[in-house]
């Protein structure tokens, strides 16, 4: 979202970025657009959900805006009833199939509650993009919609390669429900390198557990969340990044990463799933190591490939220095003021 808001602004937007603020959660850090936080008493579950939406609403009851745009279902209908009351043009952000995560799509009762939600919303949604191509052709069979597709990749800096004493492997993003733990974490009893995990989630208390009970919390990091800044210099230090998923959803089998696009950038190789996405750009320029296997032997004997075949690893890590080349936010960016010029 920094990069959306950040482009728009400076193309003479006046921005107001919303999100929810959490104990722990790091101090805000100065951008070209305004930004928001919603305290709320609960936390998870259910009421959380309710409780935010409810503030989300009354925050932008009181906020003059010439359009909204909706981050993903979960923040749909705020945006919705207020587009509506105010008489503005409204767009969905869709990263992801919401109702087809794990731990949606796994839930019957919580399942049929957000399908209904989007059922109810998104054909009211007329302006939208998502990520990939496969995405927005399930939202316009379901739902007859024609959204644009913009990649939330980094922006293009210049790049030189640090030093790498030690060599370790990073998972960057949420630590949720459907991201491999409960085998990647094994996997690292047959790996012999660190394991940095940047990120919180709704699966990081067992991801905690799955390391003291598996005996590698030795190997293992768990950092939480970082500022942005801090989490990109590391992730150029880093030897091998992690993008994984169960396939159990199409959220997860058409999901296209921001992490993937950020190894690309910081030039290291990766460990990622050969879903569609992934394999499209893999097959163009191999910058990955893919695997349908998510087995723990399976997994630590990929990274073991990379971390010991030194032919491998430094002709994965020059097609991403290619890679980033042509995949970049100054391309993307593009794409996202036309989108706008043509709302607003």
């Amino acid at each position: 979202m920094i990069r959306i808001c950040t482009s728009l602004a400076e193309a003479g937007y006046a921005v107001t970025l919303i999100g929810r603020r959490f104990t722990g959660s790091p101090a805000l850090v100065t951008r070209p657009f305004k930004q928001k936080r919603l305290f709320c008493f609960f936390r998870t579950g259910k009421l959380s959900y309710l409780e935010y939406n409810l503030r989300l609403f009354l925050c932008l009851l009181f906020i003059k805006a010439d359009g909204v745009c909706a981050i993903d279902l979960d923040t749909i209908l705020p945006f919705y009833f207020i587009s509506k009351l105010k008489g503005i043009p409204r767009v969905y952000d869709a990263h992801e199939l919401f109702c087809e995560m794990k731990e949606v799509v796994t839930r019957p009762r919580i399942y049929k509650v957000w399908k209904w939600v989007e059922r109810y919303a998104v054909p009211k949604f007329k302006h939208g993009y998502t990520v990939n191509k496969p995405i927005a052709d399930e939202f316009k069979m379901m739902y007859r919609t024609e959204y644009e597709v913009i990649r939330n990749v980094p922006v293009w800096e210049p790049l030189e390669i640090p030093d790498k004493p030690e060599k370790f492997i990073l998972f960057q993003g949420a630590v949720n429900e459907g991201r491999s733990f409960e085998t990647l974490i094994p996997a690292m009893q047959y790996v012999n390198a660190p394991f940095v995990i940047c990120g919180n989630g709704n699966f990081m208390i067992q991801a905690e557990f799955l390391a003291s009970e598996y005996d590698t919390n030795h190997r293992i990091e768990f950092k939480g969340r970082i500022l942005p800044a801090e989490l990109k210099e590391l992730t150029k230090k880093a030897w091998i990044g992690v993008t994984l998923f169960e396939n159990n959803g199409l959220s997860n089998y058409y999901s296209l990463a921001n992490r993937f696009f950020d190894y690309i950038h910081a030039g290291i190789p990766q460990l990622c799933v050969d879903y569609p996405a992934y394999r499209e750009i893999n097959n163009k320029y191999n910058i990955a190591v893919l695997t349908s296997d998510l087995r723990s032997e399976a997994l630590a004997e990929r990274l073991n490939e990379l971390l010991n075949n030194k032919n491998l690893y430094y002709q994965l890590q020059q097609n991403c220095l290619q890679a980033r080349e042509a995949i970049n936010w100054q391309q993307e960016e593009k794409k996202l003021l036309a989108f706008y010029k043509n709302i607003l």
